[in-house]
């Protein structure tokens, strides 16, 4: 029995949207927009010829030191908001400008497929027989 939540799963910015209340996420972003008074950050990235925004909660996180045009990762619970949407609940935003975002997303994609591939490959487990 583990007391621990689960692990947050990468997604991409432009899966956020679709990823239920209250889980928790990894993803990451180029910081266009700080609303300080408001505790509110936006993120975006680009997929597809298509900017995906993220709309970050700051208040766990502050104060930090906001740079616009940075790349940010951010690890957090999402919420719905009416007429905002999905927001995430950060708990960790961290800078990590000058990460080559093409390998970050090959990266993702190969854990993915890996973490696939081991749960097809991991025979049904059955508990040891009491032989007392």
């Amino acid at each position: 029995m583990s007391m621990l939540p689960p692990a947050a799963v990468f997604r991409f910015p432009w899966e956020v949207n679709s990823v239920k209340e209250g889980e928790s996420v990894r993803t990451f972003g180029r910081l266009v927009c700080y609303q300080p008074d408001e505790s509110r950050a936006t993120l975006t990235a680009q997929h597809a010829s298509k900017e995906h925004p993220v709309l970050v909660h700051t208040q766990f996180v502050e104060p930090f030191n906001p740079i616009i045009g940075a790349q940010y990762l951010v690890l957090g619970e999402t919420e719905n908001y009416e007429g905002v949407g999905v927001v995430v609940r950060a708990r960790v935003l961290n800078c990590v400008d000058g990460v080559n975002i093409a390998l970050l997303l090959k990266a993702v994609t190969e854990q993915r497929s890996f973490f696939t591939e081991r749960e097809c490959k991991q025979p049904e487990v059955t508990p040891p027989e009491d032989v007392t």
